[in-house]
């Protein structure tokens, strides 16, 4: 079911690495698989067991070594590159996640959010191209710190049904900074302007807050 506009939620803070999103699923299956245990009822057990391994590896969130060279446009997700395109008009990176993926997104470059534009839409396998437009998904722009406007967009796919959101319009963001979440499988797509020179291909596996996908060289000439 789509919803009508991005969940808003908290991004993880303290030692625990995973996101807050993952608690209500992880602390059920914990509690009802050690029941299952003490009430020898183990072939059960062992099934919610490896579900519970399954949840806890999907809301991972570790933390990142984020680059520090402000015309990096980093990575918003971990996956894989499924275009990677450079043109008169700017740049296009499209990452395709799958479900044994870290899903937390991060703020590419640091600037402030400009606009944030939620759409409605079908639950395609989001390793198709037409999913960046047919699915629902959550668009952002940003103004830049260092000068110049970027987008990307969370992409929801055939099993995400919900898009989390950790900040919103205005706000400013740092680079690296956790921004939000799908849950279970999806996409996200990157756009940048004219200036920006890639520096991944397409196949190549990138990780959220630390892979530069490009780099703004306009202002070097």
């Amino acid at each position: 079911m789509a919803i009508e506009k991005p969940i808003r939620g908290l991004a993880r803070s303290g030692a625990l690495p995973f996101s807050p999103q993952g608690w209500p699923f992880m602390l059920p299956l914990a509690v009802v698989a050690l029941v299952c245990l003490v009430l020898g009822w183990l072939c059960v057990a062992g099934v919610l067991i490896l579900l519970l391994a399954f949840v806890v590896n999907f809301f991972h969130d570790p933390e990142r070594d984020v680059p520090q060279d402000p015309d990096a446009f980093v990575s918003p997700a971990d996956g894989k590159v499924v275009r990677a395109e450079q043109g008169e008009a700017g740049t296009r990176v499209d990452i395709f996640m799958n479900v044994f993926n870290v899903h937390v997104n991060r703020a590419p470059m640091a600037g402030r959010i400009t606009e944030m534009r939620y759409f409605p839409g079908k639950f395609i396998n989001a390793s198709l191209d037409k999913a960046s437009e047919e699915n629902e998904r959550n668009r952002f722009e940003m103004e830049l710190d260092a000068g110049g406007r970027i987008a990307f967009t969370q992409i929801a796919g055939l099993v995400a049904r919900r898009i989390v959101a950790y900040v919103g319009l205005g706000d400013a963001v740092k680079t690296g900074q956790r921004v939000g979440m799908i849950r279970f499988g999806s996409r996200v797509d990157c756009e940048m302007p004219a200036g920006f020179v890639l520096k991944v291909a397409v196949g190549q596996k990138v990780k959220a807050g630390e892979t530069v996908l490009a780099v703004w060289e306009e202002s070097n000439g």
